[in-house]
Order: structure tokens, then sequence, then C-alpha cells
């Protein structure tokens, strides 16, 4: 390091988002890009410790350390290699990892931990300020053609590394644009489309072939997919939502998170959404049940739509502030996170469980609720604790439980896990000979940044069936 002492000099400079004000208004990116001085400044805290727990707790395996370094010495371009070896897409992680590397960073120790994710994303932002990356299309190809099945991170990582030994790769899409979840259903003050598209036109002019609004196994048959390529690549994700099945459930008024993400992803795209298919929170009381991210992302939407009030709810207890003795480091622990979305105005409630929906007219007007606790691992309900939460508008974030199996999985008869995912060996491969999948569509709903890992993987152990050997990393 330039400073091996720098950590001891600078502190740590969080995250600076523009002000809520100003960003519920719109919906571009509420984070503030730092400068890079700044960026060279706080990569200057690492340690360059002897053994790299934040190494060891990423997904990728980033060289963090190492580019850490050399980004603190202005280094980019040797910095924006190590970071390419690992990760195919840091401008997505660098917005939208939890960043389970800097929870285990030695420096947080005693002190606050290295700003990691700001790092990565500053690396690959000054890359593309100053014409770093550029499209490098591989030299020789090698005959084989591969088809990959989902756009969204996990078969965006497939494809490039697949393109990276040379196969020609297409890969299927069934929405008008690549993306998947990263693009429909992730909010644009997240991550703005344009990052995804900037992405995109690179992998293009690389040589990959992206063939959209079309759904595999429905669209074009799973035989005919099966004849005209090599191999197969599936990463379609895990899209069936879990339900609440309750009383009331029925009632207009409640829809799953996904769809009012999406629909309103599309509508800042400039799509028109038809009336009478239109959800908005527009003048409504909005509670959201989920307490997770993508629960967060209903709640800023909410925000920007003119909610009268968001409430959000949460069955599991509230989460500690700081580690406790469960979590010691450099595990990754479970605690209290307040997002962008939360500081822009919400009710948070945990150990909450919503018993029944009720409404007027067929539409939902107020949810059932009671005070729960845990006993031996089990939920307990307090007795006498029964409430009611006034709603025009529910939004359900609580997971989802496995991909869908119409189409493609039923078609090829691929064999699936005791959760309904579908089953790949260690190898990732299916049942079916030629057959690969990867990413929540073989894990279960997962990080991004775990997708991508998912994708790296995938494409090591698909060139190796294709060719009898590979140069591609495992991870």
């Amino acid at each position: 390091m330039k400073d091996v002492k720098a950590f001891l000099k600078i502190k740590r400079q969080k995250s600076e988002y523009r002000p809520v004000c100003e960003r519920v208004k719109d919906y571009q990116e509420v984070a503030v890009v730092r400068p890079d001085e700044r960026s060279q400044e706080q990569a200057s805290r690492c340690m360059d410790c002897g053994t790299p727990f934040c190494h060891w707790a990423c997904p990728v395996g980033n060289y963090i350390p190492e580019w850490n370094d050399l980004s603190s010495r202005g280094h980019w371009q040797r910095a924006l290699e190590l970071l390419h070896a690992c990760n195919n897409f840091p401008e997505f992680t660098g917005r939208l990892c939890p960043a389970l590397c800097e929870y285990s960073c030695v420096l947080g120790l005693n002190d606050d931990p290295v700003t990691i994710r700001e790092n990565e994303l500053s690396i690959i932002e000054h890359a593309f300020k100053t014409g770093l990356i550029k499209a490098n299309p591989p030299k020789k190809r090698t005959g084989k053609k591969v088809a990959v099945v989902g756009s969204g991170p996990a078969g965006l990582a497939c494809a490039d590394q697949l393109n990276k030994a040379g196969h020609s790769v297409t890969v299927f899409e069934r929405d008008d644009k690549p993306g998947g979840i990263l693009r429909y259903g992730i909010p644009d003050f997240k991550i703005e489309k344009s990052v995804i598209d900037r992405r995109i036109d690179l992998m293009k002019k690389e040589g990959i072939e992206f063939k959209t609004g079309i759904n595999a196994g429905i669209d074009y048959e799973s035989a005919k997919l099966l004849k005209e390529f090599d191999a197969l690549s599936l990463a379609c994700g895990s899209r069936m939502p879990r339900d609440l099945k309750i009383e009331g459930r029925e009632l207009s008024g409640i829809h799953f998170a996904m769809d009012y993400l999406i629909q309103n992803n599309k509508r800042v795209s400039g799509e028109n959404i038809p009336q009478d298919r239109e959800i908005t929170a527009k003048d409504k009381r909005v509670v959201v049940i989920g307490g997770g991210d993508t629960g967060a992302d209903c709640v800023g939407t909410a925000n920007r739509q003119g909610a009268s009030c968001v409430v959000q709810i949460e069955v599991m207890p509230k989460p500690p502030e700081c580690r406790d003795d469960s979590c010691p480091w450099p595990r990754y622990p479970l605690l209290l996170k307040t997002s962008s979305s939360h500081e822009e105005g919400a009710q948070r409630h945990w150990a909450i469980l919503t018993k029944k929906f009720s409404g007027e007219g067929g539409r939902v007007k107020k949810l059932h609720c009671a005070r729960v606790e845990f006993k031996s691992r089990q939920i307990k309900e307090i007795a006498g604790s029964e409430f009611e939460i006034e709603a025009d508008l529910v939004i359900l974030a609580i997971g989802f439980v496995h991909p869908e199996h119409k189409g493609l999985v039923s078609d090829l008869k691929l064999e699936l896990d005791n959760r309904g995912n579908v089953k790949a060996d260690d190898k990732y491969a299916t049942s079916q000979k030629g057959v690969f999948s990867c990413g929540d569509m073989r894990s279960g709903q997962s990080l991004i940044v775990w997708a991508i890992s998912e994708g790296r993987s995938a494409a090591h152990y698909v060139d190796s069936y294709l060719m009898g050997k590979t140069s591609l990393p495992l991870l």
C-alpha cells in the first residue's frame, strides 16, 4: 500500500445520497458517485491483510486488496483488469451488492470497514468514463453454438464467459429487452437502465447475439433448441412468487411485489400501461408485507408514486443493529438495514402476523394482524395482541418459491429438487444431457453476486463439456 498507516489516519466515508426532497420526485439513482480522488483516499484504507477475509467472503473471489492498492495509486487500468478477472459486471454489483466482503473486512474488527463496494464502483465507472473499456471479441471461434436462456446476471455472466472462450452464444429473453430482474424488477433509483444498456451494447459488439421477446420452450420449441445448439445453459431465474393464502386474498388491491415493480419500471421506461391494469400507490394507504430488499424497493416506489402513507411489516423479529454472539466476525450478520427508501418515509413494524384481509365493494380496506413472539424457533401469537391496519394497496414481498416449470423445464423433463428448483450436479449439469442450469433457477432466490458466480461456474463446465478441457476460471 502507498501508505501502510492510512487506515489509522483516514476515516470511512459512507455513501452519499441526493437529498430526499429532491430524489422522491424522480427515478434517477439516489446514490452520488464519488470523485476519483475521494475513492483513491478510501481505497488507501485497505490494510493489505495477510489473510484477506474480504476475498473469502466474496462469492466471485474478487482480488480486493490488490485492486484497492492499485486504484489508490491511480493505476486504474491494472485495477480494472483484476476487477474484471473475477467479476463480469462490477457496475451492477457496485450498485446492488449487499457487500458481504465489507462485513468480513479485518479493519472492521475494531474500526469501520473499507468501502469496498464503492471502491469497486469507482474503478469501473472511471474505466467507462475514460475509455479504458473497449469491445474485445475473441480472436478465434470454436465452431460450437451455445444457447443461454435468461438474461439476468447469471445468464449474462455465463454468456460473457462462453463468448470469451470462443463459442457462438445466443441469449434468449422473453421480455422486450435483456436484463431480467436487473431491468424489470429493480427500480431505476437503484440502477438506471442505461447502465445495463451500456454493458449489453458492449457484449453485442463482442459477438453475443440477443434474441428478445422469445419465450424459449414456448415460442421457440425445446426440441429445436436441442437440435440447433451444442449446449443449453438455463438461467431463467426463480420467478414464482410466494403467496399469502389467507382469508380475503381474493380482494382487488393486493398484488405481488414483482408485478408492482415490473409495471412501474416499464412505465418509467416510457411504456404505456392501460388504465385498467395500472397498479399505483397515488393517494393510497400502502402496506408492504415483507421486510427484505424487495419490500424496501416497493416502499421507495410507493413514495415516488405519491402514496398518502407507507407501512412495511415483517413477521420475523426486528434484527439487531450491531453484531451479537449469533453472528461473530467474519460471518455475514443479519443486521437491521435502513435503506435509502426507508429514509424517504415509512413506518416499519416487526413480529407482525397478517391473519386476514377485509374490504368493501371487492377492494381491500384492512389488514387484520397480531403480534407474535418466537419460542423454540416457532412463531407464537401473543394473546390479545390483535389490531388492524387500514390499506388501499397491499404489496406482497415475501419471496419466491421456485422457477416456472411450464415450458422448458417440463418439456425437457428436467429433474427437480425438493424445493422445486432445477436439479443440477456439482458441474451444473441437469438430468438432460447437454443442458446446464445456473443462478436462482438452480440454487433458489439469492443475491446478484451469487448469480454472477453461478453463471461463471456454469460456463466453466459448459466449456469443458464442449471442448474436453477449459481455460475458463471456476469462479
